[in-house]
């Protein structure tokens, strides 16, 4: 049985932290590179389903799907807690995050707070980690008024 080391959980929870981090920020081109050239990520459809139901695979096309983060004017990606196991030369992870997207509507601000996991599966490629399976699964959806947001 592979043991995931103190370093490699260290190096996983940076690579999740980091996609939320460059999400807020739409650094598009870094977040590509958390993924393995050819990375699947299956995306909800929410309202509609809440379930990963839209497949993207290999960086340029997680890219386009990720850049509808464009369309919303402020996001936080808030990681609620993550778990990983080792699974031979891979690791799987299991994140809980609180996307909040804040967005106005007839002059009044609205944060889409969605409560969500990500099921991942990892390689490591040239000695860095990287997200070779994303999967993310809404588990509820609630609204919230805003006072005020950065523009």
């Amino acid at each position: 049985m592979t043991v995931l080391t103190a370093g490699d959980r260290i190096d996983l929870r940076d690579l999740v932290a980091r996609y939320a981090l460059h999400a807020d920020r739409r650094d598009l081109h870094a977040l590509g590179g958390l993924f393995a050239p050819d990375a699947t990520l299956v995306l909800p459809d929410p309202p509609a389903d809440l379930g990963p139901v839209r497949t993207h695979t290999g960086r340029d096309a997680i890219v386009r799907a990720l850049s509808t983060l464009n369309d919303v004017p402020v996001t936080s990606h808030e990681l609620a807690g993550e778990v990983f196991d080792a699974e031979g030369e891979t690791a799987t992870g299991h994140v809980a995050c609180v996307a909040h997207h804040i967005t106005e509507h007839e002059g009044k601000l609205t944060d889409l707070a969605w409560h969500l996991h990500y099921t991942d599966a990892y390689i490591r490629q040239d000695g860095t980690w990287r997200i070779a399976h994303r999967a993310l699964q809404i588990d509820w959806i609630e609204t919230r008024p805003v006072r005020k947001a950065r523009q």
